[in-house]
């Protein structure tokens, strides 16, 4: 028992082992469950912000492109959106649009003469706190160095940022009109769910701020951001502090986004910004931070948002700029890692422990604690601190813990029980175990009465035999016999009840019913026959083996017999002892197998011959017995029909001496065809009390 737990105890650790590895390697799908489980704690509880944030989208929305006309606009339309915000006092205007080609709509383009619609919208953006982006693509310029100056504590954390290599950038002449100029892009990946957006971009020479930053950063009017270097003196980033806001970062220089429903009200149109009585737009925008994007589905800047709706790219922007004017910071510091590493290895061998020390329902109850400990733990750390704690690892590797354990435990149980049921084969025919497995209440304690058939078998001369052979060699000898006699009755469904020393006990119609038993018993005495002869003709003994069977049919107390905690399935009754004598009256009426009249009405159709009867001890009664000659085949066939002819003459002769020897002779003749055993039944008979004692005289 205790190997077998030192093997549970192992293979649980190898599988908590693997489950930290796995946690501690992070591949994408684990990456994906556990941004997953943030984006639903996100919309289980979405940010709370304060009513006034002094930020709105300026939309180029379907009404402004119905009012306007179709994209792209002119410059001519984007310098008078500028001025319009600049004169109605925003603080910055930023622009979430690429600007990298000239006007393709400008009388300079199209005439080659005439206003330029660049420098005009050139000098709109040159006149205000203006904000223009670029945008990372696979290949184009290199990207431009940054408006904003940039001051470093601790070690330079350029190698840690994200490189941003090909870019598209506004014209040149409308990026350096522009007071500032921030990175649009996203996310590292640039597609999917935007989760993470990094603050500053790396061209290689220097630090570049995104978009949100940078619109900060002109609001304010600050002209330095100051990287905040990792305090342990790691090349990384640990915050940014632009003007009077501070916010802490990921070691490259990225912050999570921490969403909320927007409210309608921060989007205001294009068209109403471009219309006749814009300035009524004033109270909604004098010293707000004006963001111009676009949510018009053919203009492709819908993103995906953790909130698990489609939204326009421009308010993801938004949402980072709310977050750190307000301080509403999500956070996951390497810590956090780590100490989800030991949750995940601590829970996992609890659970191993637990369920080798109880079992699978208080590990499964056990299992459900851990799992919910995690989740609240998570869902606490999230709502009540802005620690992002992933529980969905946890959870998987409890549930596979479990699992794992289980199928162990299974598989374990499921090697004792094919053991236990090779074993019990041994004694029960497959079908029939099979049925009792399926129905354990076959098995139930104390018993029942049945019509049965009940089988004795022994060894002739066997204490002879036992003195005249080696006790090794003896063994050797049974443990043969009752191989090949006990898969003779296994073969024919029946049940060994026990081995005794040198005799065999077994039964049929229990613990399963089993139709025409009575025809099974004798059709197993004949192969346990076909056995011994073919034992005999195999293996060199003293002498041969011979054997005697007594088989009696009829009504037993079969079940489960003893105490509780020892017990044995057999059965008793008259039926039994029957077939006990009727065994040992093999001796007498000189062969092998003997069965009541009650076994040969039940199998009509194999080939029997009348005995006569035996008086049982301590029955008053005799009983008659027949003696079980053949199967079926023999019964049909000329030669059994001759001798049956022949032993019926015998039967009704046997008053007159003469008539009888007649037919006893002509017996002899017809069994030496069939069965020579029969002669020794005959010359026995002859010989009991005279010259012709009557067979029912038999004792």
């Amino acid at each position: 028992m205790w190997k077998r737990r030192l093997s549970a105890l192992l293979f649980g650790t190898a599988v908590v082992v693997g489950l930290v590895a796995l946690r501690a390697a992070d591949p994408y799908a684990v990456r994906v469950a556990r941004e997953t489980t943030f984006d639903t704690y996100q919309q289980i509880r979405p940010r709370q912000a304060p009513e006034g944030l002094p930020v709105r989208i300026v939309d180029i929305d379907e009404a402004s492109l119905a009012a306007i006309g179709q994209w792209p606009w002119s410059r001519q339309d984007m310098a008078a959106i500028a001025s319009r915000l600049t004169e109605l006092g925003a603080a910055a205007v930023v622009f979430d649009i690429l600007f990298p080609e000239p006007d393709r709509l400008s009388p300079s383009t199209i005439l080659g003469s005439g206003e330029d619609y660049d420098a005009l919208f050139a000098g709109a953006l040159a006149a205000g706190p203006s904000v223009l982006v670029m945008s990372r693509v696979g290949t184009g310029i290199a990207a431009p160095g940054p408006k904003a100056g940039f001051a470093m504590t601790g070690t330079d954390p350029l190698a840690s940022l994200p490189r941003l290599d090909g870019v598209a950038a506004p014209l040149p002449l409308l990026a350096e009109a522009a007071t500032g100029l921030g990175v649009a892009s996203l996310d590292r990946e640039g597609a999917g769910v935007a989760r993470r957006l990094p603050l500053l971009w790396s061209n290689g020479s220097a630090p570049l701020p995104t978009l949100a930053v940078e619109a900060l950063r002109v609001a304010q009017g600050v002209s330095t951001l100051v990287v905040l270097g990792d305090a342990s003196g790691a090349p990384t980033v640990a915050g940014l502090r632009i003007g009077a806001l501070e916010v802490p970062t990921g070691p490259s220089g990225d912050m999570w986004l921490y969403y909320r429903e927007l409210p309608a009200s921060t989007y205001v149109s294009a068209a109403q910004v471009l219309g006749d009585d814009q300035a009524q737009l004033a109270p909604l925008l004098a010293g707000h931070i004006v963001l111009v994007g676009t949510s018009a589905t053919g203009l492709l800047d819908i993103r995906a948002s953790a909130l698990g709706e489609p939204v326009p790219g421009v308010s993801i922007h938004l949402q980072a700029i709310e977050q750190i004017l307000t301080g509403t910071f999500l956070q996951r510091a390497d810590w956090v890692g780590g100490i989800e590493l030991l949750v995940i290895a601590a829970s996992g061998l609890a659970v191993v422990l637990i369920l080798l020390l109880t079992g699978p329902l208080v590990g499964l109850a056990f299992s459900i604690m851990i799992a919910a400990l995690a989740t609240a733990g998570s869902w606490l750390a999230f709502s009540q601190f802005g620690i992002l704690v992933d529980a969905s690892f946890a959870l998987f590797a409890v549930l596979v813990v479990y699992a794992a354990m289980a199928f162990f435990r299974f598989a374990v149980t499921d090697a004792d029980k094919r053991r236990i049921r090779r074993a019990f084969a041994h004694y029960v025919e497959p079908s029939l175990l099979t049925q009792i497995e399926a129905d354990a209440g076959l098995l139930k304690l104390g018993g029942d009465v049945r019509d049965m058939t009940v089988m004795f078998s022994d060894v002739r001369n066997f204490t002879a035999l036992s003195e005249r052979t080696a006790p090794a060699e003896l063994v050797a000898m049974l443990n043969r016999l009752f191989a090949g006699l006990g898969a003779a009755i296994v073969a024919h469904l029946g049940t060994i009840d026990k081995f005794m020393g040198d005799a065999i006990m077994a039964f049929w119609n229990a613990p399963v019913e089993v139709p025409r038993h009575a025809r099974h018993a004798c059709e197993a005495a004949l192969d346990m026959r076909k056995a011994l002869r073919d034992l005999n003709a195999r293996h060199t003994v003293v002498e041969p083996i011979a054997i005697g069977i007594g088989i009696s049919t009829g009504p037993a107390l079969v079940g489960n017999m003893g105490f509780e905690a020892r017990f044995d399935y057999s059965c008793i009754g008259d039926t039994v002892n029957v077939a006990s004598r009727i065994e040992g009256a093999c001796k007498t009426v000189c062969y092998d197998i003997l069965v009541t009249a009650e076994t040969r009405a039940a199998a009509p159709e194999l080939a029997f011959l009348a005995a006569g009867s035996v008086v049982l001890k301590g029955i008053s009664q005799p009983e008659p017995i027949h003696l079980l000659v053949g199967d079926a085949e023999l019964a049909q066939s000329d030669a059994f029909a001759a001798l049956a002819a022949a032993h019926e003459e015998l039967l009704a002769d046997l008053a007159d001496a003469a008539g009888a020897g007649a037919a006893l002779d002509r017996c002899r003749e017809l069994a030496m065809a069939i069965d020579p055993r029969l002669i020794d039944f005959y010359d026995a008979s002859a010989n009991r009390a005279g010259d012709f004692a009557p067979l029912q005289s038999v004792a």
